[in-house]
């Protein structure tokens, strides 16, 4: 029988427990921002820092590389900052706008959250060509609206993303990333629900629900 030095057995037990550690810390603060009486007047100064890549309307990026987040319900944009602070979605910008010094308390998330939460979805909205709409609105409903609604309207309770009116190259990167590894806050089942989708369906759903109305 072959033993552990101390050292490496403590090590591995740091490197299996951490994960464990991180998830619980992660939704600690996750029900704190439930919890919280918001200020969303507070929160609109605290846009001031998402507006720079987000814009001022919450429209996000003019060529779609950067989602639309106005109106996106509030314990989505809450869950997401959660996952950014806490190495559980990957984005440095994200990551460094999300955390200390910009957002710093949970009561900082529950008022930035809240104030996006009620911002009017409107402005540009980038789609795809066109070629594989159709088939893209078959798979949506039958693979994705039992979840994100027959509109893509989302669900706040779940904490489900309204898609409709997404831009489509912010929705077609997110799906890829999350086949190929690079959205660890993704469940086992959505990422193997999307690994079953071919290019023309990925491409062809998204852009159909970038043309859906918000």
């Amino acid at each position: 029988m072959r033993f552990i030095p101390r050292q490496l057995g403590a090590l591995l037990c740091l490197l299996l427990v951490t994960p464990v550690i991180a998830a619980s810390v992660s939704e600690q603060e996750y029900e704190s921002i439930l919890r919280a009486k918001t200020d969303a007047t507070r929160g609109e100064s605290l846009f001031t820092t998402c507006a720079r890549c987000h814009g001022e309307d919450g429209g996000g990026a003019r060529d779609g590389s950067v989602p639309a987040i106005a109106g996106q319900h509030f314990r989505v944009i809450a869950r997401q900052l959660v996952d950014y602070r806490h190495d559980q979605r990957w984005d440095p910008r994200m990551e460094h706008f999300a955390d200390v010094p910009y957002l710093t308390f949970a009561q900082d998330v529950a008022d930035v959250a809240a104030y996006i939460s009620n911002l009017e979805p409107k402005g540009l909205r980038v789609v795809g060509d066109g070629d594989a709409v159709d088939r893209g609105a078959g798979v949506y409903a039958s693979r994705c609206a039992s979840c994100h609604g027959a509109k893509g309207e989302g669900n706040n309770a779940r904490a489900y993303p309204r898609l409709a009116g997404q831009h489509y190259p912010y929705l077609l990167r997110q799906m890829h990333d999350a086949i190929e590894g690079r959205r660890p806050n993704f469940s086992n089942a959505h990422v193997r629900l999307l690994s079953r989708l071919d290019r023309d369906e990925l491409v062809g759903m998204s852009d159909y629900l970038s043309r859906l109305s918000p």
